[in-house]
């Protein structure tokens, strides 16, 4: 059972007890009338063969209350495409699927990319873009969700839970975050939020005094998760990175969008498990390594937005500083594994440790070396300035797919 203590700036909905799935569902289905739900699912062709996206698609077909499914597919050329329309077909809902490897979806980048819009780096950020324009291009929608393809321990809970702030109309909220307990089997999971998101913000809330940025994004408890939910009329204002600091860079834009009190989390999942990543200590381009060194620059960025100075200097207080509290972390979840009677690497821990520390640093050179780097991706805003029929494009695309 979780607690019910309230932290930071933004409102927790925990899981105090387990709620009949059938339950919450007729009350969405009630709300679905004047708050249609469309659940947006980012996606590699590889996973349409992989353990969890199978079960994802049974759960969901059961979520009679989501009207509309929009898949953005990447990596597959026209038979994987083809094979990608049959497995979604087994949903009960409208399936719209984004073959972003396709002709016209193609065709329709390149005229961005005219006028300077175009997402530059591919991968889950580009996809995401994407996805969340479609869903503006569904005139009807109001509420609309995402979550990863790669979870293992899935159920029809993660959407019920994720939707409901936003679609119940008694609710004030415009933007709902999910979090879970990261247990993998007999051991704790979670790495780079556990060990570097974490005692980053602290310690940069250590040098820097509580910044109200600082204090919005450690009230999050799990910011890296990849489920979210939020209105529509918050779509079209997210800039987002195209890196690895997409969920970093959500929270920073939904920040400077809304309100603190239109924003919450909410407890999805007893049990969470996906696929993870290598720490890649030895190569810097990839793993974890990569994406800490990409969050850390996302997070610098906002900083220097809300008028913090950085040097040199400062990143190597920062490391340092960083360095001591993520060593105490360590030492916390020794005893909480412990207690817990999980399994804990007390190495392979530290080492993370030390290879997110040279994360700091090497985010804080590229800063310094390239202040003026702009990795976002334009919002949708922009796009339908420079374009205002845009949308339309991208529907008549995806149908044009579809019979194709």
């Amino acid at each position: 059972m979780a607690d019910f203590f309230q932290t930071g700036t933004i409102t927790t909905l925990h899981r105090l007890r387990t709620r009949p799935i059938e339950e919450m569902e007729a009350e969405l289905h009630d709300f679905a009338s004047s708050r249609p739900m469309a659940l947006i699912l980012p996606s590699l062709f590889s996973e349409l063969q992989g353990p969890a996206l199978p079960n994802i698609i049974n759960e969901l077909s059961r979520a009679k209350y989501i009207s509309d499914i929009i898949v953005g597919l990447d990596r597959a050329n026209r038979e994987e495409f083809d094979y990608a329309r049959a497995f979604f077909s087994r949903l009960s809902q409208k399936v719209h699927i984004l073959w972003n490897d396709g002709e016209r979806l193609l065709a329709l980048d390149r005229l961005l990319e005219q006028e300077g819009l175009s997402p530059q780096e591919l991968g889950k950020g580009r996809n995401v873009w994407y996805c969340l324009g479609y869903a503006l291009a569904l005139r009807h929608v109001e509420a609309v969700a995402l979550h990863d393809c790669d979870i293992l321990t899935y159920d029809r809970c993660i959407p019920a839970r994720l939707f409901y702030p936003i679609a119940n109309p008694a609710f004030d909220f415009d933007f709902c975050k999910g979090y879970y307990a990261r247990i993998n089997g007999d051991r704790l999971s979670g790495r780079v939020t556990r060990l570097f998101v974490t005692p980053l913000l602290r310690t940069l809330k250590r040098i820097l005094g509580s910044l109200d940025y600082l204090e919005f994004m450690d009230s999050f408890r799990y910011p890296l998760s990849g489920e979210f939910a939020l209105h529509r009329d918050l779509l079209s204002s997210l800039r987002i990175p195209s890196d690895w600091g997409l969920e970093i860079g959500v929270l920073s834009e939904v920040y400077r969008n809304t309100s603190r009190n239109n924003v919450c989390q909410v407890d999805i999942a007893d049990h969470y498990d996906h696929k993870h990543q290598d720490l890649s200590a030895e190569d810097r381009g990839a793993g974890l390594a990569k994406m800490s060194a990409d969050i850390a620059k996302s997070i610098y960025r906002k900083l220097a937005i809300e008028g913090v100075t950085f040097s040199p200097e400062f990143f190597r207080t920062l490391k340092a500083a960083y360095y001591r509290m993520a060593l105490d972390f360590v030492e916390q979840y020794h005893f909480d594994a412990r207690i817990n009677d999980l399994k804990f690497d007390r190495h392979g821990e530290e080492l993370a440790v030390e290879t997110f520390a040279q994360s700091i640093m090497l985010a804080g050179e590229q800063f310094l070396a390239n202040p003026m780097e702009a990795p976002f991706i334009p919002n949708w805003k922009r796009v339908l300035s420079a374009m205002p029929d845009f949308r339309d494009r991208m529907r008549e695309a995806v149908a044009e797919d579809a019979k194709s």
